[in-house]
């Protein structure tokens, strides 16, 4: 089955760790997409799609917030890293 992509829904800073105290590494555009490749939990971000302390793995160090992606759920839809 093909990695399944996520349409981002504001611009969000790539963070290398789950949170936003960890160094920023990177930035997405509204409308751009990412494939999950596993999700963890850590600091609690309040974002476009409401309050979660979900974190998505986009690529290696690379995490972004899952309240900037809609992906559908309010919960885990990927493995757990």
């Amino acid at each position: 089955m093909a990695a399944r992509s996520y349409p981002i829904v504001a611009d969000v800073n790539v963070r290398s760790g789950p949170g936003t105290s960890y160094r920023k590494v990177g930035r997405l555009s509204a409308g751009s997409r990412v494939t999950i490749a596993c999700q963890k939990p850590g600091e609690t971000v309040t974002g476009p799609t409401g309050t979660s302390k979900i974190w998505d793995r986009i690529g290696s160090g690379r995490y972004v917030s899952d309240t900037y992606v809609r992906t559908g759920s309010s919960g885990y839809v990927a493995p757990r890293c």
